[in-house]
């Protein structure tokens, strides 16, 4: 297959996994292990806390060592085999250790996929939303098979299908790939130890987009982790869960399907200023409104809040670093954007749900107007 394919395939058969993985995990301990909402909270979070430093500091050491193809070979393949350790494992301590090792693993795989997206984009001039919207449409079908099959079964279909996942994602690794990912460059070009992270840090418009990328995908942590709980909560059946959640995946296929034509004039800046506005009327919308039709009409801003913020910093490193500095950017962006805000967040967002539901949403824009702020703040000093 062409390495537009290729890199297609490879969004959607992780995304499957992070569909299942992302919305469903947290409820999946609280109903299936029996965990309450503050301990899955923990567990949640304390591996989002992992997941940040693995994909800041045993990312960039892979990317060293191996070229990114032999990376995705080999997380897939141990992430596969620890997701079978969940099968046995009950108690809070067994589940939140076995979590935190596997986030060591399994996250890297999306910073792998993401960087060799960004290297093919400069060798091969592929088109990155086409081929980043196969990942939302793999999101969308574990959404709608999570939801089919815990109406029909229960719970644990959670699980299975996560392990079924991983495997068609391991198999798929093994398959002919682009030559431009399968050589090892990075051992050449970045030969001092923390050298592309000093570089990186000296820029400061990239510090003020990774502030801003931080802060808007770390306020979806509420969504994320409690989304599917807060459904549950209203009563909503869990075929028609997969249902809801799937718009906004959609609304996502449809955004980066035409993100590249639509947005290629409009500044990285002003797409950030989008994305928190976007971001911050949605939140608003479900602490006002908790009920179901409200958290539906909620979705249609998730290709804002989520889609713009995320495909802003990627044309922005795509456009101004050099590929050697790629896969530390993208490191960088899973660890704080997708990780460790998230995780910080995660905690924030647990207490608040005990106290109302409502407000583990409503205090995420406690990020969003940060981030809309810094924005008006910064664009014209730096011309991002």
């Amino acid at each position: 297959m062409n390495n537009q394919r290729w890199l297609s395939v490879s969004f959607l058969a992780f995304f499957f996994t992070w569909g299942i993985f992302l919305p469903y995990w947290t409820g999946w301990l609280t109903i299936e292990k029996g965990l309450s909402v503050t301990q899955a909270s923990i567990v949640m979070g304390a591996g989002m806390i992992i997941r940040s430093f693995s994909t800041f500091l045993l990312f960039p050491f892979l990317t060293k060592r191996m070229s990114l193809i032999r990376i995705m070979k080999w997380l897939s393949f141990i992430s596969l085999g620890l997701t079978i350790f969940y099968i046995p494992s009950s108690s809070f301590i067994a589940l939140l250790l076995l979590t935190m090792l596997f986030s060591t693993f399994y996250p890297i795989i999306l910073p792998t996929v993401e960087s060799g997206a960004s290297i093919l984009m400069q060798t091969d001039r592929i088109h990155y939303g086409r081929s980043r919207s196969f990942g939302s449409i793999g999101y969308t079908v574990a959404l709608l098979t999570v939801g089919a099959a815990t109406a029909l079964w229960d719970e644990r279909a959670i699980l299975y299908l996560m392990i079924l996942g991983l495997m068609a994602t391991t198999l798929f690794s093994t398959r002919p790939s682009p030559d431009s990912l399968n050589k090892e460059p990075l051992k050449i070009k970045t030969p001092k130890r923390g050298a592309e992270f000093k570089e990186l840090f000296s820029k400061k418009p990239f510090v003020v987009v990774m502030i801003l990328a931080i802060l808007l995908q770390g306020a979806h942590a509420s969504y994320y982790n409690y989304g599917y709980i807060f459904l549950d909560d209203l009563d909503v059946n869990s075929f028609y869960i997969g249902i809801i959640l799937n718009v906004a995946v959609l609304l996502e296929i449809v955004f980066f399907t035409q993100a590249d034509r639509f947005l290629v004039n409009v500044k990285v800046s002003t797409m950030f200023l989008i994305a928190g506005i976007g971001s911050t009327v949605r939140w608003i919308l479900i602490f006002l409104f908790p009920f179901t039709s409200v958290f539906i009409a909620s979705q249609l801003l998730h290709a804002v809040s989520f889609g713009v913020a995320h495909f802003a910093f990627i044309r922005f490193i795509s456009d101004k670093l050099p590929s050697n500095l790629i896969p530390a950017a993208q490191g960088m962006y899973a660890a704080f954007a997708m990780s460790l805000s998230i995780a910080v967040l995660t905690f924030v967002g647990g207490r608040l749900y005990d106290i109302s539901p409502q407000l583990a949403f409503l205090g995420m824009i406690s990020c969003t107007i940060p981030a809309i702020i810094i924005v008006l703040m910064t664009r014209k000093r730096f011309s991002y």
